[in-house]
């Protein structure tokens, strides 16, 4: 068990500078509060959000096509056990990017529903 812990620390290690020009995107800095925000805020904060989301999309395949890269490179010399922790690595920052792309998307989605709500109180 040691043994395949060690290969594993290894193959992750080995894999991370396969990543290294797929820089993670920042989130973007601040979603308006719907509660205060003006009309230009929430349009402002609607293109932030949607120029994360293209990043992520990105990112998401930049990391996917090095890893079948990585994968292509390796290839008979790549033992099977490294192929499936190089894809677990990958499915993680995948998920990880794809997950917190959402939230920001669920805030953001959110802060529209408080906007719309008191604009609707205004009317």
């Amino acid at each position: 068990m040691k043994a395949f812990l060690a290969m594993a620390a290894v193959t992750v290690l080995t894999a991370a500078p396969v990543y290294a020009d797929c820089p993670y995107p920042a989130a973007p800095n601040k979603i308006p509060d719907g509660a205060t925000a003006t009309m230009e805020d929430m349009l402002a904060g609607q293109k932030a959000v949607k120029e994360y989301d293209k990043a992520i999309n990105d990112y998401v395949a930049c990391i996917d096509k090095e890893l079948q890269d990585s994968i292509d490179k390796g290839g008979d010399k790549l033992k099977p056990e490294q192929k499936t922790d190089m894809q677990k690595v990958e499915a993680q920052k995948h998920n990880a990017a794809i997950d917190q792309e959402q939230s920001v998307a669920d805030r953001f989605n959110e802060q529209v529903k408080v906007f719309k709500a008191r604009n609707d109180k205004k009317n």
